[in-house]
């Protein structure tokens, strides 16, 4: 039994599953550890120093300041949680390998489907990105329609279109408006055609985290007999607030429509608080399980209940990203108003002060954020979309450059037709033009999103 420590730092915490550890093993006897194994112990402390020193060279992922792309620390807890379980290293692929973990995974994809509104016979398991969620989303579509083509939004994540390769499946790029949301005519136009058998539908672009109008889109897919997914890896988890005034009302009615979907990819190592590997696939319906059989000769031996592996295209999984996600939920339960919903809410108020505070600024807002990703961009006076680029890459340059006051950005490449869209004078002289881009997924930039727009500001006066 674990015992309760006083300390509530990290440190604290691994030392006692460290110990608890220590206890489970000694139930299974002495035994001395083969010499093959054995590290000379001046050798690790002078490797271990370059190591450490080799990792900070890195961004500060952890820090308000950093803005840039999806990354940020996993929560303790889920630190705890991996650290504990990766002591012992079960694989969640056979009963076998890791029947704690399983039971663990299996309890977290429960907890997830009623988040998602699907019922708790819903088929699922964890995956190790959501890249490999979708793929296995991909597969089954192809499954349920052979022959048929998968359609996807020109915003839709990358990852659709390497998988569809992979699968050999047809894809099919629809377009979207100007704030990177599918458009529902060049859908339907496709539908008609009945050569598209599934839709996939972004809850949460990775660009600028735009949600599809899926409200619209799963009526319309249903009347053309066509499955939908739901990429929600980046903003699955955001639908604990469909009922919050934090969160955008037409945004919140297509978050809901998830609950319609056949499938849903999300990702807990985003918005989950979950270190990499660790992604999720959910089926409404368990029947589409009969796609995943396979026969193994020395696998799923040791109990008639559900392999992992008997639903899964992986093998080899790690348990330790079950069971961090399970503590992580116990903690930090899927609830609205305590647990990971106030981490959520913080992060799009987050966006939304920073949108704000881009007003009377010669950085204009590119469009109100449906999630908590920031798009803009500097009108310091140019007429032309490649000035527009280059006051974007100096700025970014500049910002992330500095030495007393960094601010850690990205880049978004956009058309510069939608650019027009937002400045009608400019003159389009190139056909993409970079625009930035801030992900501000830590809940902690709520507070300081005033201080960091004033900083970029003040990096963009100097050429002014």
């Amino acid at each position: 039994m674990i015992e309760p420590v006083a300390a509530q730092s990290l440190g604290s915490w691994l030392k006692e599953a460290d110990r608890c550890v220590r206890i489970w093993e000694d139930r299974w006897g002495d035994f001395e550890i083969h010499p093959s194994l054995r590290v000379d112990h001046q050798a690790l402390g002078q490797a271990y120093e370059e190591y450490l020193n080799r990792l900070t060279d890195n961004y500060p992922f952890f820090h308000p300041r950093y803005a840039g792309q999806m990354l940020k620390p996993p929560h303790p807890v889920a630190i705890l949680g991996y650290v504990t379980a990766m002591r012992i290293n079960p694989n969640n692929h056979a009963l076998d390998g890791g029947p704690a973990t399983a039971d663990m995974e299996k309890e977290v994809i429960v907890k997830i489907s009623r988040m998602l509104e699907f019922s708790d016979s819903a088929l699922g398991h964890l995956t190790t990105s959501g890249t490999i969620a979708n793929l296995e989303a991909l597969f089954v579509s192809r499954e349920e329609h052979p022959e048929k083509a998968i359609a996807v939004s020109r915003e839709a994540h990358y990852t659709h279109a390497r998988m569809g390769h992979v699968l050999g499946v047809p894809m099919e790029k629809v377009e979207t408006d100007s704030e990177g949301r599918m458009d529902l005519n060049a859908l339907e136009d496709l539908l008609q055609d009945s050569k598209v058998g599934t839709v996939v539908l972004t809850a949460g672009t990775t660009s600028l985290g735009a949600v599809d109008p899926m409200d619209e889109a799963i009526p319309l897919c249903r009347r053309y007999g066509a499955r939908v997914h739901v990429d929600a890896a980046y903003g699955g988890f955001f639908r604990l607030l469909i009922h919050s005034e934090i969160i955008d009302a037409e945004v919140s009615k297509n978050l809901d429509a998830i609950k319609e979907a056949d499938s849903v990819a999300l990702d807990p190592h985003k918005h989950g608080l979950q270190p990499y590997g660790c992604g999720c696939i959910v089926y409404q319906d368990r029947e589409v399980g009969r796609h995943y059989f396979h026969e193994s000769p020395y696998t799923y031996f040791s109990s008639n209940d559900l392999h992992l592996g008997e639903i899964s295209l992986e093998c080899s999984r790690a348990g330790a990203a079950a069971g961090a996600l399970w503590l992580t939920l116990e903690c930090l339960p899927l609830l609205a108003d305590t647990g990971l919903g106030p981490v959520l809410a913080s992060c799009l108020e987050a966006a939304q002060r920073w949108h704000v505070a881009l007003e009377d600024t010669p950085l204009k807002s590119w469009k109100k954020p449906d999630l908590d990703i920031v798009g803009y961009f500097p009108d310091t006076g140019s007429s032309t979309a490649s000035g527009i680029d280059q006051a974007s890459q100096a700025l970014f340059e500049r910002s992330m450059a500095s030495t007393e006051n960094p601010i850690f950005l990205s880049t978004l490449r956009v058309q510069s037709s939608d650019l027009q869209e937002r400045m009608p004078s400019v003159e389009i002289d190139q056909k993409e033009v970079r625009i930035l881009r801030s992900v501000l997924m830590r809940p902690e930039q709520a507070d300081y999103a005033e201080a960091l727009v004033a900083s970029l500001v003040g990096f963009l006066e100097v050429d002014v």
